[in-house]
């Protein structure tokens, strides 16, 4: 691994763990075992440092993201919200660290990349309604606001989890499907049925126990 890439890796555990204002480079070149001299040369400051993790994060999430839409229907959609799920926990301090958050340049790539992702869940759903698993749109705009819905919960449910140690994953997922599963088609239920296997769909279709307690942090 060249040393570029292992001041990456460990300056982003370091950011996950402590936050992205409390690490400077001369303890993260300590960690590392480098001068700050060498970790400055890769990376001049904090802010580049930043720019190299954030380019890195998402140069991956494009390529996971090439990937899944060659997969049909549920499994596309499947896996575009994992993917989300995935990289939250992975670059943790990118999606929750205040400082981070608004930076000017990660704001503008995250509404590129918000744009992205609910575009490609609209994708995913006029996919699915053109190989009969999905029924036509009843009401216009309905599945604009699933698609908007989708993303609104991939991407702040890894924050709540931190927060709350008793929601899951799969919590949010099991709520994701319940937004798509009331439109599906006979044909689209027995897809899922067959993708995900008749347990995963019995799981989701137990009532989500809502206990305030677990997202109110006030």
């Amino acid at each position: 691994m060249k040393t570029r890439e292992k001041i990456m890796n460990e300056a982003t555990k370091a950011f996950n763990k402590s936050g992205f204002s409390a690490v400077n480079l001369f303890e993260l070149a300590n960690t590392l075992g480098i001068s700050r001299g060498n970790l400055t040369y890769h990376f001049k400051d904090k802010e580049s440092l930043l720019k190299g993790i954030s380019d890195q994060m998402w140069d991956k999430i494009e390529k996971e993201r090439a990937k899944s839409r060659q997969l049909p229907s549920f499994e596309n959609l499947h896996n575009e919200v994992q993917l989300y799920f995935k990289f939250q926990k992975q670059y943790s301090f990118i999606f929750q660290d205040p400082h981070v958050l608004n930076n000017q340049m990660l704001r503008k790539k995250f509404k590129e990349m918000t744009s992205h992702f609910i575009n490609d869940i609209k994708a995913g759903i006029a996919f699915s309604i053109s190989i009969g698993n999905v029924k036509e749109e009843q009401f216009p705009g309905t599945y604009n606001n699933i698609a908007f819905l989708t993303w609104l919960i991939a991407f702040y449910w890894n924050s709540k989890e931190n927060v709350c140690n008793e929601i899951s994953i799969k919590d949010g997922e099991k709520i994701i499907w319940s937004l798509m599963i009331p439109h599906f088609t006979d044909k689209g239920m027995q897809s899922f049925k067959k993708f995900f296997g008749e347990d995963y769909f019995n799981e989701i279709s137990k009532p989500f126990e809502v206990n305030l307690s677990n997202y109110i942090s006030f």
